[in-house]
């Protein structure tokens, strides 16, 4: 962009809001980060650390979700100590019924340009010698990464204040404010305006509340997700471990597993930490807002993670609670311009992906902003991408608001 730069605030300071605030700051672009409460303390507070591709469909959403982990190892030198580490991942094999569906799976990924590799039971148990002996196989994807989500968003938040970022916290928006039609900055409940060229909404799953009122709308909704925290003591491996029917839940596919963890969507997720102690996850649910933790879902995490560990049982759980994952139909994050209200940009709807597509997120907004050419194609996850059948079904979900 030739001339000034624009003006710019940010609503939410999560770590998507946090990430291109850190872009924009890097470039030199005037930038203010608002959020209605502490920076980092809203979904980017609960949740883990993952910066994966082994999770991603193939074709597009994997290639966003490389460019980003390629983003943030180029970052990870100047952020300083986020507890960055890239050892790769795994995709445990519950039983014989998935080994073709995982070998395809290898096979997609890798058409698609990204390193995979079936390892069969001899090689898989090698490499994780504390898995069920009845596992017969795994996926490998040795680009995954992991960092503490906390360090991540503070880290941004400084380098950006660094580069002359404004930040204000505990800053409640109460409208995004609009001059002949176009986006002119926030007003935030304290009656005070911040003013801007352009507007960018980054809150989560509390986005659609603010572009509502301006008659826009986007389909993304709360889906609440538990994790359970150990104590100190054993662990299981240093890599992070998931079971290849965590697909299935992510992306609402059949699969044969127990009562419980259909219904609340559970599948292993085993990710060592540098404290000395692990995590164990996951569950999807439609819960509205509620994030109080569910002591069933918390049980089903802890047998499903002991179908894979049996050795697990020796663990002792510190603790157990629920994040919101913003959830879209079709899995991809609203990232671009509001049509009807120039000005008006959306990066939300990121579902459980948002520590791991925050650089990416962060780059392609910095980009349009600044009128360069995006890495990717940006159709995918135009707003106005949904036609009204979604819409009205992401409407009959968000009913479940509490």
């Amino acid at each position: 962009m030739t001339g000034q730069s624009p003006r710019v605030v940010v609503v939410g300071a999560g770590v998507i809001g946090a990430a291109i605030t850190f872009v924009l700051s890097r470039a030199g672009v005037p930038v203010t980060l608002v959020d209605r409460g502490p920076l980092g303390g809203g979904t980017s507070s609960r949740c883990d650390g993952n910066v994966l591709v082994i999770d991603k469909d193939p074709g597009y959403q994997g290639a966003l979700a490389h460019l980003s982990q390629e983003l943030l190892h180029a970052w990870a030198g100047e952020l300083g100590e986020i507890e960055y580490r890239r050892p790769g991942s795994y995709l445990a094999l519950a039983g014989d019924d998935e080994v073709e569906p995982a070998r395809t799976w290898v096979a997609d990924q890798r058409r698609g340009g990204l390193d995979f590799q079936y390892l069969e039971a001899a090689a898989t148990h090698r490499a994780m010698p504390d898995l069920a002996a009845d596992v017969p196989g795994s996926v490998y994807s040795p680009t995954d990464s992991t960092l503490n989500p906390l360090a991540y968003v503070a880290a941004l938040v400084a380098k950006s204040r660094q580069r002359g970022a404004a930040t204000r916290p505990h800053s409640p928006v109460a409208a995004i404010a609009t001059s002949g039609g176009r986006a002119a900055g926030v007003q935030l409940e304290d009656g005070s305006t911040l003013a801007a060229d352009v507007v960018v909404v980054a809150a989560g799953v509390w986005t659609p509340d603010l572009l509502e009122p301006l008659g826009v709308t986007v389909p993304i909704v709360p889906r609440r997700g538990h994790l359970v925290v150990t104590t100190k003591g054993p662990r299981f491996g240093d890599v992070k471990v998931m079971e290849f029917g965590y697909l299935m839940a992510k992306f609402g596919r059949e699969r044969t597993v127990p009562a419980d963890v259909d219904r609340y969507g559970v599948a292993l997720v085993y990710e060592p930490t540098r404290a000395g102690n692990f995590i164990l996850g996951s569950s999807r649910e439609f819960a509205g807002f509620d994030t109080t933790p569910n002591p069933d879902v918390l049980r089903a995490i802890v047998r499903r993670a002991l179908r894979f560990y049996p050795a697990m049982a020796e663990a002792s759980v510190l603790r157990g609670f629920a994040g919101l994952r913003p959830w879209t139909p079709d899995h991809l994050p609203v990232v671009g311009w509001v049509p009807a209200v120039p000005g008006l940009l959306v990066a939300a709807g990121h579902e459980g992906d948002g520590i791991g597509l925050a650089a990416v997120t962060g780059q392609l907004v910095g980009d349009l902003i600044r009128q360069e050419r995006p890495p990717l194609p940006m159709e995918p996850l135009a707003v106005d991408r949904f036609g009204p059948d979604v819409l009205q079904e992401a409407g009959v979900w968000d009913k479940t608001r509490i």
